[in-house]
C-alpha cells in the first residue's frame, strides 16, 4: 500500500506494468502514479525499454563469415578420420553390455532352476522370471533416462504397479497362493496288465485241477489252453488266463504255490488317453447318425439325396458299431488281466520195455529210407529236367568255339 507523501517501488510499478498485482494493490499503486510525475517517469521509462526490447532483432551473419565457417569445418573434418567416442559414451557402452551379460547369465540360472523345480512349482517360477526380468529392466531404463551409470549393487525397490504393466498375465501364470493339492475325485488311471509266470510241478493232473479250483475261486476263466503229453519226455500245460484285476495279486500267490517259480514278469499298459479318445469319437458319431436321421425323415429331396444319406447312415452304424466293439474290449483288457502260464512238469525217466515192438520199429525205419530214397531219385529228375536245356544251351553256345580252336590247334601240330 502506497500513499501520496511516499513514493511506490519500482517493484510494484513492474509488477503493475505486468499485471501481476492484486486488484486492490494495483488500484492503490496506479492512483498513486496519476499524482506522483516521479513514479509516472518511472513507469514510462519501463514502457519504453519493454518496447526497445520488442522492436530490437539480432543481425543476421554475414556471408562470408558463414562461408569461412564452412571452409574450415570441412578442413577439420578431413584432418580428423575417426570420431573418438567421448568417455561418457565409453562409459554408457559399457554398462550397457555389462547388463545385457547379467541379463544373459541370470536367464540361463533361472532357466535351469526352473526345469529343476517339480511340476508344481514351475508355473509360479515363469512368473516370478518375468517380474525379475521386468524389473531389471525398468531400473535399465530409469538410468538410460536419467544419463547416470547403472550399479549392479542397484536395490531401488520396483513400484509394483509398473511391474503389474511389464509382466503381462498369461495363461500358464500360476498364483503362488493359490495353489492347491489336486482334487481327490479325480477318477484313476486305467491300466491294461499282463503277466507272463512259469511254474515247475510235481504232478501236470493235480495241477490242472488246482488251477480250475483257482480259477472258480476267483471268478476267472482260460481264454486259450493247450497241453502237450509227448512221448519220453515231461508234460507241459500252457494257458491264457483272464483273472479280474483286483483279485490279480491274490490269484498270482496261489498260482505261484502251484510249484517253483521259474520265471515271472509282469508289465502295465495305460490306455487312459486312448479310451476317452475313443468314447469322444463314438459320441461324435452318434450325434452325426441322429442328424442323418432327422434328415433321412424329412424326405424333401431327390431320391439319389435319399439313397446317399441311406448310405451314410449305413456306414455311421458300422463306424458305431465297430467303436463300440473295440471300447468293449479295451474295457475288458482292464477289467480283467491277461495271465500267460505256463506249468512244466518234473520228468523222471522209467526204464522199461518200449511201447512199440523191434519188428514194426525196424520195419518202419525201412519204409522211411525207401521213401527217401525215392524222393532223392524223383528230386533229381526233377532238377535235370528244370536246369537241362538251360545246360544244354550253353554247351553249344560255349562248344562250338572251343571245338573250332582245338581243331585248328591240332592241325598246326600236325604241320609242325
Amino acid at each position: 500500500m502506497t500513499t501520496a507523501t511516499e513514493h511506490a517501488a519500482p517493484e510494484d510499478i513492474m509488477a503493475l506494468l505486468d499485471g501481476e498485482l492484486a486488484a486492490t494493490e494495483a488500484r492503490s499503486v496506479a492512483e498513486h502514479m496519476e499524482a506522483c510525475a516521479e513514479c509516472a517517469a518511472i513507469a514510462e521509462q519501463f514502457r519504453e525499454t519493454s518496447r526497445a526490447l520488442a522492436a530490437w532483432t539480432v543481425p543476421g551473419i554475414p556471408d562470408a563469415f558463414k562461408t569461412r565457417m564452412e571452409a574450415k569445418s570441412t578442413r577439420e573434418r578431413a584432418n580428423r578420420p575417426n570420431d573418438i567416442p567421448s568417455p561418457m559414451r565409453l562409459r554408457r557402452a559399457g554398462w550397457k553390455w555389462a547388463i545385457g551379460s547379467g541379463c544373459v547369465v541370470t536367464a540361463i540360472a533361472l532357466i535351469a532352476l526352473f526345469h529343476s523345480q517339480p511340476p508344481a512349482k514351475q508355473a509360479y517360477v515363469a512368473s516370478q522370471m518375468s517380474a525379475e526380468a521386468g524389473g531389471l529392466a525398468l531400473r535399465a531404463e530409469r538410468s538410460a533416462s536419467s544419463g547416470a551409470v547403472p550399479s549392479m549393487q542397484d536395490t531401488t525397490p520396483i513400484d509394483n504397479r509398473n511391474m503389474a504393466a511389464l509382466v503381462p498375465l498369461h495363461a500358464g501364470a500360476v498364483n503362488p497362493t493359490a495353489m492347491t493339492a489336486a482334487p481327490s475325485n479325480a477318477p484313476s488311471p486305467m491300466i491294461a496288465r499282463t503277466v507272463s509266470l512259469v511254474v515247475q510241478v510235481k504232478d501236470i493232473t493235480g495241477s490242472r485241477q488246482a488251477l480250475d479250483a483257482i480259477l472258480a475261486r476267483y471268478q476267472g476263466y482260460a481264454a486259450d489252453l493247450t497241453i502237450n503229453t509227448p512221448e519220453g519226455s515231461a508234460r507241459s500245460f500252457t494257458a491264457s488266463l483272464r483273472i479280474p484285476a483286483p483279485a490279480l495279486p491274490a490269484s498270482l500267490a496261489d498260482l505261484r504255490s502251484l510249484g517253483r517259480v521259474q520265471n515271472e514278469s509282469q508289465s502295465g499298459e495305460e490306455v487312459t488317453q486312448q479310451h476317452a479318445d475313443l468314447v469322444a469319437r463314438l459320441r461324435n458319431a452318434r450325434e452325426t447318425e441322429q442328424r442323418l436321421l432327422a434328415i433321412l425323415q424329412q424326405r424333401t429331396g431327390k431320391v439319389e439325396e435319399v439313397l446317399q444319406v441311406e448310405e451314410q447312415i449305413s456306414n455311421t452304424r458300422g463306424e458305431i458299431e465297430r467303436m463300440e466293439a473295440e471300447q468293449k474290449a479295451l474295457e475288458h483288457r482292464v477289467d480283467f488281466a491277461t495271465v500267460q502260464l505256463q506249468l512244466g512238469e518234473e520228468y523222471h525217466a522209467q526204464l522199461g520195455a518200449p511201447s512199440t515192438s523191434v519188428g514194426t520199429r525196424m520195419r518202419n525205419a525201412f519204409v522211411s529210407g525207401l521213401g527217401n530214397a525215392g524222393n532223392n531219385a524223383l528230386g533229381i529228375v526233377l532238377f535235370f529236367e528244370e536246369v537241362g536245356p538251360v545246360l544244354l544251351l550253353w554247351v553249344v553256345i560255349l562248344g562250338a568255339p572251343v571245338w573250332f580252336l582245338w581243331r585248328r590247334y591240332r592241325n598246326a601240330q600236325s604241320r609242325i
